[in-house]
């Protein structure tokens, strides 16, 4: 499979190496120095690649994928920071007979937590003396705040538990790759759920899967819909 890489930081270089490890080829990899709105992105710099992942910066994504979009070539999106364009990002690929999968965390380790955490919400359903809170750490250049991980369980755990306020604490701090901890705190005990990544390649595996799943599908897809399939 040929493979375009948008994006030269750490998280595409990542995905580069385990990809040619598995068989594939770099057909491109596209650096910010020279995709300033999107430029770079022409059908003659991409054609003949089968699939584009997109590893950059919240400022950036949106217009990539815009230019992607237009294209035609199945969008493997693992940048965070942009949910709010989602409704909008999803309009073009599926206009367009698209194919995007988006997610803001491609450790298969984080989706099982999330549901894991969705059957935490039910059975604390009602339970008025315990208080839940997210606590999540990442890096020091993580640029978004809180993760997009942190808000999806967010997001999860007021779906279930709907009257139960959930505050997100967040903290950048040294070369931390990312831990998401679920606490529901009683007043003589404690019940925590914990992910903590330890290798930059749990993305880079997840994200390289999601490449090799997506071409032939046509929609807007969740990571979590790859793994387990629609709900």
């Amino acid at each position: 499979m040929q493979i375009a890489i948008i994006g030269n930081g750490k998280m595409g270089m990542a995905v580069a190496v385990l990809a040619q490890e598995r068989g594939h080829s770099i057909h491109t990899v596209i650096r910010r120095a020279e995709n300033a709105d999107g430029q770079a992105l022409t059908a003659e710099r991409l054609r003949g690649a089968d699939v584009v992942l997109e590893f950059t910066r919240p400022d950036s994504v949106v217009r990539n994928l815009e230019r992607l979009s237009q294209l035609g070539i199945p969008t493997v999106a693992g940048t965070t920071g942009w949910a709010d364009e989602l409704p909008r990002v999803s309009y073009w690929f599926r206009q367009r007979q698209g194919a995007l999968l988006h997610a803001a965390n491609f450790a298969v380790g984080v989706h099982l937590f999330l549901r894991v955490a969705r059957q935490m919400a039910q059975a604390f359903r009602g339970r008025s003396d315990f208080n839940v809170s997210i606590q999540e750490e990442h890096h020091q250049s993580k640029l978004d705040a809180p993760s997009g991980t942190a808000l999806q369980l967010q997001g999860q755990l007021r779906t279930e538990d709907h009257d139960r306020n959930v505050p997100i604490s967040s903290s950048r701090v040294g070369d931390v790759l990312g831990t998401h901890t679920l606490t529901y705190q009683g007043p003589y005990e404690r019940v925590t759920l914990c992910h903590a990544t330890q290798s930059r390649n749990t993305f880079a595996m997840g994200a390289l899967s999601a490449a090799e799943w997506l071409p032939g599908h046509v929609g807007v897809f969740t990571f979590e819909q790859m793994l387990f399939g629609p709900e």
